[in-house]
């Protein structure tokens, strides 16, 4: 286990998360979209705003793949 996988499962334990369930590589995939397609501090804010809307129960099902989009400057494929 390297550190990035043992800090996801100590803040997983301290959310009452599954591990299981975070899917790092497309989270690591749309952080680096934004980075590099729209500034580099909007990487952060970008997954905490997805995340809030996750939590919420507002955020589509693909928003992943939609924000990954709109980071490449493509219109998002809905649906």
């Amino acid at each position: 286990m390297d550190e990035l996988d043992e800090w996801t499962a100590l803040v997983c334990r301290e959310l009452g998360l599954d591990p299981d369930e975070a899917d790092l590589a497309e989270i690591l995939e749309l952080t680096r979209e934004v980075a590099h397609g729209v500034e580099r501090r909007a990487a952060p804010w970008t997954v905490y705003l997805l995340g809030l809307a996750q939590g919420r129960g507002s955020a589509p099902t693909d928003a992943v793949d939609r924000l990954t989009d709109l980071a490449r400057g493509r219109e998002p494929q809905h649906g």
